[in-house]
C-alpha cells in the first residue's frame, strides 16, 4: 500500500498467490506492465530477472537463513544481470554477515572490471527472450483435452 498510496504501479507476490499467477505477474513484470515487484525472499535463487534495476534488502543485519552470507551475496547478485543493477542494503548496524558480503561482492565487481578493462569489453544487460509460460501450458492443456 505505501508505494501504491504514491502512485508506483505496484505488484506483490506472497504465498497465498496461486503459482500460474505468481507466473503471469512476474511474465508482466519482465513487459514492463508495473514497475516495482515486492515479495519476501523472491529474488535469492533460481530466478533470473535481468530488468531488476533495484534490489532493496529490508532488515538485511537481522539473523536468520535469508541473512547468511550467502544469501545476501546470491540476492545482491540477482541486480548484476542488469547494467544499470543497483543494490540498497537496510539494516540498523554492520553484521558479520553484510560486512563479508558487500568485501565479497566488491572484490569480485573490481576482478570483473578489470577483465572487462584487459579484454575491452563494455558491460550491457542480459536480453533473454520473454517467455509466456501460461499461454505454453494453457496450449498443452488444451491438446491434451
Amino acid at each position: 500500500e505505501f508505494l501504491t498510496d504514491r502512485n508506483i504501479n505496484t505488484k506483490y507476490i506472497h504465498s497465498d498467490i496461486k503459482t500460474i499467477e505468481r507466473i503471469e505477474i512476474l511474465t508482466d513484470f519482465r513487459k514492463g506492465k508495473f514497475d516495482c515487484l515486492v515479495g519476501v525472499n523472491l529474488l535469492r535463487e533460481g530466478l533470473d530477472l535481468p530488468e531488476v534495476e533495484l534490489v532493496a534488502i529490508l532488515d538485511a543485519d537481522k539473523a536468520g537463513f535469508l541473512r547468511s552470507e550467502t544469501a545476501l551475496i546470491q540476492t545482491i547478485g540477482r541486480a548484476a544481470r542488469n547494467v544499470k543493477g543497483r543494490v540498497i542494503l537496510y539494516a540498523d548496524e554492520m553484521t558479520d554477515a553484510l560486512t563479508y558480503a558487500i568485501s565479497e561482492t566488491s572484490r569480485r565487481r573490481t576482478i570483473q572490471i578489470k577483465y572487462n578493462t584487459k579484454h575491452g569489453i563494455t558491460p550491457t544487460t542480459i536480453a533473454k527472450e520473454i517467455k509466456s509460460i501460461t499461454d505454453q501450458m494453457r496450449t498443452e492443456h488444451d491438446e491434451t483435452i
